[in-house]
This record gives structure tokens, sequence and C-alpha cells, in this order.
């Protein structure tokens, strides 16, 4: 039997999904698993047009007792796959490749998001538009090849759909 606060929770949570409001908290997104790494969240943005890159972002989780290094990867909207890092020196933002791949420590997780660590999707395929998601695949050190799928946020977006395609 549903006491009255869960009716009116129930009630509020559904009128919101038919406003179009997201109905998953971001700890219900989407995880991927392989040996000691977990992936969470991947997702991207949706690009204009002619855009020839485009970035992903995700959290590495390593529940593991040795590090791990993400070495590369793939996506089936891009022909080339690059960890990138990017910081901003005297106002001035500098985004390079990591070389040698991105360690994630023992225990520890790392985020790539905007304005940090984060993957480019070089020589783009075909627009990304919002709402949509596509394969992926990222490679580790010890945890080898990961399958995963990136969800589309909105363009310009600093934080990963919570709606549909975020599941």
């Amino acid at each position: 039997m549903l006491t009255t606060l869960t009716r009116a929770a129930l009630a509020a949570a559904l009128a919101l999904g038919l406003a179009g409001a997201p109905l998953l908290p971001a700890a219900a997104a989407e995880t991927f698993e392989a040996g000691d790494i977990r992936i969470e969240g991947p997702w991207s943005r949706a690009t204009p047009g002619a855009a020839p890159v485009a970035g992903g972002y995700l959290t590495i989780v390593n529940t593991g007792s040795e590090p791990d290094r993400l070495v590369g990867g793939s996506a089936e909207i891009s022909e080339r796959f690059e960890v990138h890092s990017m910081e901003t020196v005297d106002g001035v933002a500098r985004m390079a490749p990591v070389e040698g791949g991105l360690e994630i420590p023992a225990g520890e997780s790392v985020a790539l998001a905007p304005g940090g660590y984060h993957v480019m999707f070089m020589g783009l395929k075909r627009p990304l538009a919002e709402g949509e998601s596509f394969a992926g695949t990222l490679v580790f050190e010890r945890a080898g090849e990961v399958p995963i799928t990136y969800s589309v946020g909105a363009m310009g977006s600093r934080m990963r759909p919570m709606g549909h395609g975020a599941h």
C-alpha cells in the first residue's frame, strides 16, 4: 500500500516526466564494466552540421588494487579517437593529446569532463544530434577493450543528458 507521501512523490515524478523533465537521476547513468574498471555516464554534445570534431565525457572508476591506463579507443561516428587534456594558462585555454595514456589510479576515479581531460572524436562521419546515442570502445592497458554507448546532449551543454538516451 502506498503512503500519501509516496503517492505524492510518484505523482510529481510522473507530472515532471510528462512535461519533458528527466526522470533518471545522475546515479542512474548507464555503466559499463571490464575487470576492475567501471565506466559511468558516457556522453557527448550535439554538433553543428559541418563540425569536424566532437568531445566525449565520462567517469572512469578503478575498483582494483593496481593502476590501469586508458590507452585508446574508437567510436562509430569518427575516424579517430584521442584522449586530450585541457588547461587554462594566463586566460588561454590549451588542449593537447595525453601522451602514453591516462592513468587511472587504484581505488580512484578520473572524470573526463568539459574543461579538463576529455575524449576527442576526430574526423566526424556525421553530425551528432541531441537525444541520440552511438557506440564506442575504450581500450585499457590492463582491463582491455570496454564497449560503451555515449548519449548525446544539447549543443554547448556542460552536463550529461539526463532524459531520453541517458539510460
